[in-house]
């Protein structure tokens, strides 16, 4: 194998040279430490772990965006029953 193949061409990514990084600095020791039990109980390192549940993070809407899409809904379907009449009807189930 010559040195050439070794090297990625224009456009191309070896492995995770392509990827960028992320560093967090003053994580307390603490919180270190309970990161890294988890990692280990679920048996992966400190970084798999911290990549699947950052992975995770980026998958969920944040709280902003689901109140828009609540708020959305609620437009799109107006609601034929009122807050008293909502009221009531709990306070019949509850007796």
């Amino acid at each position: 194998m010559d040195s050439d193949s070794l090297l990625a061409k224009p456009g191309e990514c070896m492995q995770n040279a392509c990827m960028p990084a992320i560093t967090i600095r003053h994580v307390p020791e603490g919180v270190r430490d309970a990161l890294a039990a988890r990692a280990t109980a679920a048996g992966k390192s400190l970084q798999e772990f911290l990549l699947g549940e950052l992975t995770e993070m980026a998958a969920r809407p944040s709280v902003e965006d689901l109140l828009a899409a609540v708020r959305r809904r609620k437009a799109a379907v107006p609601a034929d029953v009122s807050t008293d009449e909502i009221l009531e009807s709990l306070e019949d189930g509850r007796r």
